[in-house]
């Protein structure tokens, strides 16, 4: 059963980025519903690593319901030489958001996971119900336990939290889990991948998986650099290019939020994702940005930089029992326009 369709005031942490802008833009472009009023913040509007802060901007806005996306997030590399601070600064955002909308009464949190959190040993395709049963990779350790705990403060929230404690008529809060990898558009391009979990129920939350949101502008971008055929220069791409993901589009994912904010109301997680069919190899997406960017110079893949988990298999089974005919957009479609908007916009694109 769905949330009801009242006055909602929605507050989006990370509204500035990825899949921020991708919802910013899917509730503009028609999504949004009347009674339904859209606040999108980032990190110029609150620190949300300070409890002070982050309770501030909720009394300020308070909201009914709250999409979590807000994140410290960053490369392979980047995990693997600040784990710890990945860890530390990503567990104050989720108190301190988590706490503040249960502090103001919001009806629903949707969080934001990501399948870098599903154990690197394990049987594939992953489901929603493998998220604790193992270590997640040493190259993300930090990052995944900092958004595994966001599931597990959601169900101690239920545990210690059964009473109408909460502004509305429709009963307590509730969290939700989903997890999916998306192509999608940020601040600065249309389309960006990554896995994906949310999480809902009256404290809702999403898990972005194992994300590659940085491949698409920094493909592009070094495309847009190297010399032309006749130069000496060559795209080179870190790692062998062989480990594989799953890609969906931002815009895909956005709508894809917007259903578990208004109807998923399960404290499990969901994971929203492409079918395992549509999972590419790291080498097929660069191939697929080369093709996108018309670039005709030498590609070469430079083994001696990490691969990082070779694959992160994710079932969406859950989401086809609940949307059996949604329809994704087509992974190369999909990076045909993230490339195009990328070209037309980069000068101010956020790089």
């Amino acid at each position: 059963m769905g949330e009801p369709h009242g006055s909602m005031r929605i507050l989006v942490t990370g509204g500035s980025g990825l899949v921020g802008r991708a919802i910013q833009k899917v509730v503009a472009d028609g999504a949004g519903l009347p009674g339904e009023e859209w606040v999108f913040v980032s990190s110029k509007d609150a620190d949300l690593t300070d409890a002070a802060q982050t309770q501030a901007l909720f009394q300020k806005v308070q909201p009914t319901h709250v999409i979590h996306l807000a994140a410290m997030v960053g490369g392979l590399f980047r995990n693997i030489k600040y784990n710890l601070d990945f860890w530390r600064k990503n567990v104050h955002i989720n108190d301190n958001v988590l706490h503040s909308a249960f502090e103001v009464g919001a009806r629903k949190v949707v969080s934001c996971l990501s399948t870098c959190i599903f154990p690197d040993k394990t049987t594939y395709p992953i489901d929603e119900t493998m998220i604790h049963n193992g270590p997640p990779h040493s190259s993300n350790f930090g990052y995944s336990y900092a958004k595994r705990m966001i599931d597990v403060q959601n169900r101690c929230c239920l545990l210690v939290l059964p009473r109408p404690l909460w502004r509305g008529e429709d009963g307590p809060w509730e969290p939700t889990s989903s997890s999916t990898a998306v192509p999608s558009p940020p601040s600065s391009l249309p389309m960006s991948l990554g896995l994906m979990t949310t999480s809902t129920s009256k404290m809702a939350t999403c898990y972005p998986a194992s994300s590659i949101r940085c491949t698409w502008p920094r493909v592009s971008a070094a495309i847009r650099h190297t010399p032309g055929p006749g130069s000496d220069s060559a795209l080179t791409v870190w790692g062998t290019g062989k480990p594989r993901r799953q890609f969906i589009y931002s815009l895909d994912l956005a709508r894809l939020f917007i259903w578990v904010l208004r109807e998923y109301s399960e404290v499990e997680p969901i994971i929203l994702s492409v079918g395992e069919e549509d999972e590419v190899s790291i080498k097929e997406a660069a191939e697929a940005v080369v093709e996108a960017m018309d670039f005709n110079g030498e590609v070469t893949f430079d083994s001696t930089k990490s691969d990082g988990q070779y694959k992160k298999t994710a079932s969406n089974g859950k989401l086809r029992s609940y949307l059996p005919d949604f329809r994704f957009t087509p992974f190369k479609q999909a990076v045909k326009e993230t490339c195009t908007w990328f070209t037309d916009n980069y000068e101010q694109a956020r790089k």
